[in-house]
C-alpha cells in the first residue's frame, strides 16, 4: 500500500479514515468522496490505498487491482486466496500502526472499505486488530472469514460499525451485506444498517449518512 492517495485534512488532523476501493478500481475511486466530506470533517485525514495488480480467476485470470484473488463464487460465498488477504490486511495494520505513531489516536482511526476493499475492512478490525478503533465502514460487502471467529475481544466487539449496501446489487447480494449486519449483532457490536435503492455503487444519500455518521462517532 506504498501509493496511496491522501486527502489531507483541512485543518491540522486529529482523525484518519483509511478507506479501501473495490475489485477492479483504483485508489483515486473515493476521492472524491473524500473531498465531499472534508467541509463536515475538516480535522479528517482521508488515506486512499491501491491495491496491486494481480491475477482474478474468477475474471479469466486477468490481472487488475485486486486485494486478493476470488477462486470461486456462489450464492452467498466466495471462495479467496486466504495469503493474499492477510496480505492486504497486514499492508492495512501497517498503514494503521503509521497514523497512530503520528499522533492520530486509534479511537479516531476508521476503516473504510467497498466491496472487496471491505473484505478486508472486515477481516482486519474483527479477526486481525485487537487495540480500540474508531470505527468501521462497511461499503456494499461481505465477510469471507467471520466463520473464523468464536468470540470477538472486548476491544473489537465495542467497535462501532456502519453497514450500508444497495437494495438491487447484482455483484454483492443484498442477503451477503445483511449476514454481516446480523452476525456482528450476535458478537454485541454497535452495528448500524442502511440500505438504498441502488445496484452496487455509491449515491448521494449514503455519502450523506456517512457523513453524519462520521461526525457523531468524533465528538
Amino acid at each position: 500500500m506504498k501509493n496511496a492517495l491522501i486527502v489531507e485534512a483541512l485543518q491540522p488532523a486529529d482523525a484518519c479514515v483509511i478507506w479501501l476501493h473495490g475489485l477492479g478500481a483504483d485508489r483515486s475511486d473515493f476521492e472524491p468522496v473524500a473531498r465531499m466530506l472534508q467541509p463536515l470533517l475538516p480535522t479528517t485525514r482521508f488515506i486512499l490505498p491501491q491495491a496491486p495488480t494481480q491475477a482474478v480467476t474468477i475474471n479469466n485470470g486477468y490481472a487488475m487491482p485486486s486485494w486478493y484473488d476470488i477462486l470461486a463464487m456462489s450464492p452467498g460465498k466466495r471462495a479467496i486466496n486466504s495469503q493474499q488477504l492477510e496480505t492486504s490486511s497486514q499492508q492495512l495494520i501497517t498503514l494503521m500502526e503509521q497514523q497512530r505513531d503520528s499522533g492520530i489516536s486509534p479511537k479516531r482511526i476508521f476503516l473504510a472499505g467497498f466491496s472487496q476493499g471491505g473484505a478486508v475492512v472486515l477481516h482486519t478490525a474483527f479477526l486481525r486488530w485487537n487495540d480500540v478503533l474508531g470505527g468501521v465502514l462497511a461499503l456494499s460487502t461481505y465477510a469471507p472469514t467471520f466463520e473464523q471467529v468464536e468470540a470477538l475481544s472486548p476491544l473489537q466487539a465495542s467497535t462501532p460499525t456502519l453497514c450500508m449496501h444497495g437494495l438491487n446489487d447484482p455483484m454483492v447480494p443484498l442477503m451477503m451485506g445483511q449476514a454481516v449486519q446480523q452476525q456482528l449483532q450476535q458478537w454485541g457490536v454497535p452495528v448500524t444498517w442502511h440500505d438504498y435503492p441502488m445496484e452496487h455503487e455509491v449515491c448521494q444519500q449514503q455519502i450523506a449518512d456517512i457523513g453524519t455518521w462520521l461526525s457523531t462517532q468524533l465528538q
